[in-house]
């Protein structure tokens, strides 16, 4: 754990906190990361009070009158109860048509909420024209103007209601998405409650933190910048000894029947960091994450006690890569309810048996990152992944009744043209067995080993970039890339079917309540 914080004494005894998820992320399951921090706390004896701002606050901006010229917003507008109503219904996941009106809608009208101060909030994203979040200039300016965000006009009523007796406030900010949002509410709370103790973490803040040379722009706004889990950083802040084992998540505060699913999609993570930790180019070996398993045993009795509390319809494991050993617990003690999650490509999930067993203890959806389909590229970027073994996975899995969701990274250095050709190839040979893609271009993290041996040029304008332009050794440039996805890749029947039956804008969070439908409907038809 890293900290940059502001000379501030210690509290000596257990003391109120507040911990906030901020917009904008997707409403489709409750934060996993502050419930975490409530259930270590709360083991610890420190009171505390939980806030999904992403969810309330995209709720509140559903919720406001729209003055529209247009038809689209019109019917968006009038609709939009019997389109919140139909994401939290698992007949809606049977018919697509009817799934993808209720998003687009529904983005829509936070479209159009936002635009009024210059932001394009969605049910995914919030970018807003002239303040990046890549710029730690930019965020101080949100801090200092939180009435220029389209959430004002909610946290400016909520947070005063939370505030009273709270000393800390700690916000998760994990993705580029929350950042702008994140600061305009603590600027907001500076403002209200000056001497107020704000706590800066996630895994966006994690990775600004481990960047070398790190320098903190943002004193004076925020006291602690904490990487990594913040859990024992808040113990000692509030004075409270360290727990003798791990607490279970703590979701009581949560609004759990408005989240926007069919149920309840409970989120757990059983190990910080990813054990296979090698591949190249990889943001998490850049930063020097190690990895932290909970034992798998002790995991299981973990997702057993919280699947008996909460009943959730479905169950989405956080790991970067479900370990091997948690995998086998499973087959071993099956959950009571569905689960996916991602999982590493090897010789365990090609055994038919293996995959038939993992079906058994629920799973529906595996996450598989496959990258690349050329064999060259995959032992360049040191993947640990054998095509052939590859097929057979996918294979198996199929036979299984476990769908797969799967993820391609086009124009790594070690890629050129002929590659991700054959990668289309691929692809395309196995189609039958990929339930649904996501296909993206490369991002050369600026701070690995890896950068130096390339010629690089700014990607994003902003001191809080993560990422480097880079000279490709092949000519395979993102320009060339973008042109074979878009024009070749996308286009070919087999691939674009696949591509087609993406969930828009919740893609892999919705895409097993999918498979859940389509597998209810086939034993309901039998």
């Amino acid at each position: 754990m890293t900290i940059a914080s502001r000379e501030r004494t210690p509290l000596t005894a257990p003391s109120p906190l507040l911990l906030i998820h901020p917009p904008v992320a997707k409403a489709c399951e409750p934060p996993a990361g502050i419930a975490r921090l409530a259930g270590v706390l709360r083991g610890a004896g420190v009171h505390c009070r939980v806030l999904d701002a992403n969810l309330e606050g995209q709720l509140h901006l559903l919720a406001q009158p729209l003055t529209a010229s247009d038809t689209w917003t019109r019917r968006a507008h009038n609709s939009r109860a019997q389109h919140l109503a139909a994401l939290r219904a698992i007949g809606t996941y049977r018919t697509p048509a009817r799934y993808r009106r209720a998003v687009s809608d529904l983005n829509r009208l936070l479209a159009m909420a936002g635009s009024a101060q210059g932001t394009t909030v969605g049910l995914a994203d919030c970018r807003q024209e002239v303040l990046s979040p890549l710029a730690s200039a930019d965020l101080i300016e949100a801090a200092e103007h939180p009435e220029r965000s389209p959430f004002f006009p909610w946290f400016s009523a909520r947070l005063p209601e939370l505030l009273g007796g709270v000393q800390i406030v700690g916000l998760s900010v994990n993705y580029l998405s929350q950042a702008l949002c994140a600061f305009a509410m603590l600027g907001f709370i500076r403002r209200h409650a000056p001497a107020m103790t704000i706590v800066l973490g996630g895994g966006l803040v994690t990775s600004w933190l481990r960047r070398p040379g790190w320098s903190d722009p943002f004193g004076g706004l925020v006291d602690h910048l904490v990487a990594g889990p913040g859990e024992a950083f808040l113990l000692e802040l509030c004075g409270a000894a360290p727990l003798d084992q791990p607490a279970l998540p703590d979701y009581s505060d949560l609004p759990l029947n408005d989240y926007l699913a069919p149920g309840l999609i409970l989120p757990y993570s059983s190990a910080s960091g990813c054990w296979w930790n090698r591949c190249s180019f990889c943001p998490e070996r850049a930063e020097g994450s190690g990895y932290h398993p909970i034992p798998a045993a002790q995991a299981l009795d973990q997702l057993q006690a919280l699947c008996a509390a909460h009943r959730p319809v479905l169950v989405h494991l956080l790991d970067n890569a479900v370990s091997q050993a948690l995998l086998r617990a499973l087959c071993d003690r099956p959950l009571p309810a569905p689960w996916y999650g991602f999982a590493r490509i090897d010789a365990q999930l090609a055994d038919p048996d293996f995959c038939r067993a993992l079906r058994r203890s629920g799973c529906v959806m595996l996450k598989l990152g496959l990258e690349s389909g050329d064999q060259g590229v995959l032992d360049q970027l040191q993947k640990g992944i054998d095509l052939d073994t590859a097929a057979r996975v996918l294979a198996s899995l199929k036979q299984a009744g476990i769908a797969v969701y799967g993820y391609l990274l086009f124009g790594t250095p070690a890629e050129d043209a002929a590659a991700a050709r054959r990668t289309l190839e691929f692809v395309a040979r196995n189609g039958e067995a990929i339930d649904c893609l996501n296909v993206a271009l490369f991002n050369m993290p600026a701070f690995g080993d890896e950068a130096g041996s390339y010629t690089t040029q700014p990607f994003y304008a902003g001191d809080l970039s993560l990422y480097t332009g880079f000279r490709h050794p092949h000519g395979w440039g993102r320009a060339q890339v973008r042109r074979f996805v878009s024009g070749e890749f996308s286009r070919h029947p087999a691939i674009a079917a696949i591509l087609r039956r993406d969930p828009p804008h919740f893609t892999s969070n919705h895409a097993p309540l999918f498979a859940m439908a389509e597998s209810r409907q086939r034993r309901e038809c039998a």
